[in-house]
């Protein structure tokens, strides 16, 4: 287990990752459709996605949290 100080970059990476397997493949499939060696195709677009991704998440999140704070009311 990591301490909790760890928690936004955690939280950051696995969104990150998750999202950027997602929307990969689903690009990946759009441009090549359902070809032999989609997956390794898939795969190498997932991890450049991510190498993007992860640092974008942890500059953007701030930002995003600051806007979302001034969209909502608190009780």
């Amino acid at each position: 287990m990591l301490p909790a100080r760890f928690a936004p970059v955690l939280f950051g990476l696995i969104l990150s990752g998750l999202m950027s397997l997602v929307v990969s493949g689903i690009s990946t499939y759009r441009a090549t459709g359902l070809v032999d060696g989609f997956s390794v195709l898939w795969i190498g677009a997932w991890l450049a996605a991510w190498l993007v991704a992860f640092p974008l998440v942890l500059l953007v999140a701030p930002v995003t949290r600051r806007v979302v704070q001034r969209l909502v009311v608190t009780p």
